[in-house]
């Protein structure tokens, strides 16, 4: 097992037991991780207490079709934008019978990027206690190294902005 996968694996059972404590379901929208996030909490045995569902959004079909996202807000901002991981999140969280929710949306490449939105550009968003929040990343390496940083980033995003707040 490699140190990320351990990292992972570790990162996802900070999640589980934060969720767990808080009678908290999560839901998933990814696009440019295809599941990542998903299978790495499922992953987990015992993952069916916190983990709700997940949806696979690659497609801007799939994120109206399956999230609600407007099409009109992706013609607007393009698929990797604040305003749709915005969407995505939120859809999740309408779609499902989550608490929490994680969306990500990003040009993992090697090719799609552009001067505006070069490769490894990712927004990450979420959804907890009526706060709907993202941040964009610029992330550097292959394909697969910008999917695996952007789950990493996700989970961290989760157990430390969401899931350890005192507010909540």
């Amino acid at each position: 097992m490699s140190t990320q996968e351990t990292n992972i694996e570790e990162l996802v059972r900070q999640l589980a037991a934060r969720l767990t404590e808080k009678g908290w379901m999560l839901a998933t929208a990814e696009s440019c991780t295809g599941g990542m996030i998903a299978a790495a909490c499922t992953d987990l045995a015992g993952s069916s207490q916190w983990f709700e569902r997940g949806f696979v959004t690659y497609s801007n079909e799939a994120k109206t079709e399956m999230l609600g996202v407007p099409a009109e807000l992706i013609a607007k901002h393009g698929a990797v934008s604040e305003e749709v991981v915005r969407a995505m999140a939120e859809g999740a969280i309408r779609h499902s019978r989550a608490q929490v929710s994680i969306a990500v949306t990003g040009i993992a490449g090697p090719s799609g990027g552009s001067a505006e939105k070069p490769v490894g550009t990712v927004w990450v968003g979420w959804y907890c206690s009526g706060a709907l929040q993202a941040m964009h990343m610029h992330l550097n390496g292959s394909r697969s190294a910008i999917r695996a940083t952007t789950v990493v980033s996700s989970l961290n995003v989760l157990i430390d902005k969401i899931c350890l707040e005192s507010a909540i």
